[in-house]
């Protein structure tokens, strides 16, 4: 890949759609009713919390990874100050925030940069937004799921969910 390439992809793909997923995600960890953060499916499942805190510290160590040439394997435990959904959502915009405003100045050539994945394979930093957004896109759907049964509503992610519109019905009905 060239540099003028590996911008394209940032500029004209990447950084729109990441953005854009964020807000999609964003609305998906909001829906999470405060009180039912330890929510889980099964047994074996995380809890809703720890599942949303995954997806949010996964997707920054994946932007952390553009920004820095590196794939950083350290753990990221949940800070103690997360308690609930409105915790962790006011952590995941500020991270994301400012990570994403970084992205917007980093050098094609930089961008161009392999970085190895875990040994298990190697690609451009640029073409780690794309593993980003999959890896958050999969994991929020799997949170999705979680929703209805904590007896909260699934907020629209590709198009109108039959909770907003609902929403958006009786808000018709209103006016």
């Amino acid at each position: 890949m060239q540099p003028e390439q590996a911008n394209f992809l940032l500029n004209a793909v990447y950084l729109p759609t990441l953005k854009n997923e964020h807000r999609v995600t964003k609305s998906v960890l909001q829906a999470i009713p405060l009180d039912k953060g330890d929510y889980r499916p099964d047994g074996i499942s995380k809890s809703a919390l720890d599942l949303a805190w995954h997806i949010a510290a996964t997707e920054m160590r994946f932007l952390d990874c553009v920004l820095s040439g590196a794939f950083d394997t350290s753990p990221r435990p949940m800070p103690e100050a997360i308690k609930n959904s409105d915790d962790l959502v006011a952590w995941y915009a500020g991270n994301f925030m400012e990570r994403f405003e970084k992205l917007t100045r980093v050098p094609d050539e930089h961008l161009i940069k392999m970085i190895d994945f875990r040994g298990m394979f190697q690609q451009e930093a640029v073409q780690f937004l794309s593993l980003t957004m999959r890896h958050s896109i999969h994991h929020r759907g799997q949170l999705s799921m979680y929703l209805r049964p904590m007896g909260a509503k699934v907020p629209a992610i590709y198009g109108e969910s039959f909770d907003s519109a609902e929403e958006r019905k009786a808000k018709q009905q209103q006016a």
